[in-house]
């Protein structure tokens, strides 16, 4: 059996891997791991809990507030919020937990339990291990007024609203902004936040129901906001996926702004105003080679690490850099928060366009991006794939093909069932070529 924990918490097919069973025990195991490692000392501990809308969270909440309760924990659940929320408001409530219910930008049927700890941080590698390892454990159970009592915070969304607009330096007026809300956390909050802070807003998929959540629409589907963009003459349009953790834009001529784009715009302008610590910014390896030529064009490090939001924050806490992220969208911009947050990404992309009262399209044109194919390989053994003297043969040989004029990154999700082949080239024709190759290999060899 494989590790629980991936690269962002536990993420499953809602009542098939990911039960209320499992839910249950999870949260019960977290609380004894932190109590035992003294997170609660000295007082009653306390938990928030969150969800992004889906159906299943509606159940796979209440095994996970039941479980905290009954472990003596008082559990705070919070209204439809994004990730970032959750983990904001654990830091600025003083909790000992946060626990969002998301399966971020996979399909409305999966979902995920998220686990912040006291001052919104995520859990590292070892206390996920030592949670996994205590599941299922005999325990003695609090009894009376010693089990966790539950209540509801309606006002909590608000004070995370306020904190988002007190971080920018100046106002949206006049920009037109069309927001993709993906049917998920960000559907309330986002389209009120930039109009608070001046935008015209226009919001699609903004309607959650429980099902719709990323279904043809968000950070993984631009088609519809492109669209809206060109049909409004908007200024920029913005997507973020099912729990609001990515940020991805398109410029007013429909183009698509991607999380290397958005990095190094911001990377830039953190630079100009003497905020970029060490002049570094922090990128996962599936950060194009272009963005990496636009930093050092501009005079600004990039340190990589793998693929990951946890393993930049990792790489930015040792290094003490203040802003990192990944193509995908995802920004961590720890100056304000302890994660990556979509709807502040937003807000700071927005206002380097006001500030600048330059075009998204022209500040994105600073990174020229090498062609780039990216394919997802399902129904294959995703454990080790470079073990397989065949695939690893076929990318060496791939590799001395491109030489330094493009690359190649093969490795398996963390977060899904797949094997994620990307080829990097001179033109879209090879690596499309290179791609459509190592695919092959690839599923002949480790077709499950």
């Amino acid at each position: 059996m494989g590790r629980l924990f991936g690269t962002d918490g536990v993420r499953g097919l809602a009542n098939v891997d990911l039960t209320a069973e499992l839910a249950l025990d999870l949260s019960v195991a977290a609380a004894h791991v932190l109590a035992d490692a003294g997170a609660f000392a000295g007082h009653r501990p306390r938990a928030l809990v969150g969800y992004d809308g889906r159906a299943s969270g509606e159940f796979l909440g209440a095994a996970v507030v039941a479980g905290l309760a009954s472990a003596g924990i008082d559990v705070m659940r919070l209204s439809m919020v994004p990730t970032p929320a959750v983990a904001y408001l654990t830091q600025a409530l003083g909790a000992d937990l946060g626990v969002m219910l998301s399966a971020s930008h996979n399909p409305m049927p999966d979902n995920g339990i998220k686990f912040f700890a006291r001052g919104g941080h995520k859990l590292d590698d070892a206390i996920e291990d030592a949670i996994e390892a205590r599941m299922g454990e005999p325990w003695d159970r609090p009894i009376g007024a010693a089990v966790g009592r539950i209540g509801t915070d309606h006002a909590a969304a608000e004070q995370y609203e306020q904190f988002l607009l007190s971080t920018l330096p100046h106002s949206l007026d006049g920009l037109t902004v069309v927001v993709d809300c993906a049917n998920g956390a960000a559907s309330v909050i986002a389209p009120k936040v930039y109009a608070a802070a001046g935008a015209r807003v226009i919001p699609i998929h903004a309607e959650p129901d429980g099902t719709n959540i990323n279904d043809h629409c968000g950070s993984t589907h631009l088609e519809d906001l492109i669209e809206a963009v060109r049909v409004n003459r908007a200024d920029v349009g913005i997507a973020h996926d099912g729990d609001a953790d990515r940020c991805l834009a398109v410029d007013a001529q429909g183009n698509v702004i991607d999380g290397d784009h958005i990095l190094a715009i911001l990377a830039q302008a953190m630079a100009e105003s003497g905020r970029l610590q060490g002049n570094t910014v922090v990128a996962t390896v599936m950060a194009n080679l272009g963005f990496k030529i636009a930093m050092r064009a501009a005079g600004i490090e990039v340190v990589e690490t793998g693929v990951g939001d946890r393993y930049v924050l990792e790489a930015m806490r040792a290094g003490g850099f203040v802003l990192g992220g990944e193509q995908s969208g995802h920004v961590v911009m720890t100056e304000y928060a302890t994660t990556g947050d979509g709807l502040l990404t937003a807000l700071h992309l927005l206002a380097r366009v006001t500030q600048t009262r330059t075009s998204l399209a022209e500040l994105a044109a600073a990174v020229t991006k090498l062609p780039q194919v990216l394919v997802n390989v399902t129904g294959v053994d995703k454990t080790a794939p470079m073990q397989n003297s065949t695939v690893a043969s076929a990318v060496h040989a791939a590799e001395r093909e491109l030489q330094d004029t493009g690359r190649i990154l093969l490795r398996p999700s963390g977060t899904e069932p797949v094997i994620r082949v990307m080829v990097e080239a001179s033109s879209p024709q090879q690596a499309q070529q290179i791609a459509d190759r190592l695919v092959a290999v690839v599923r002949a060899e480790l077709s499950l």
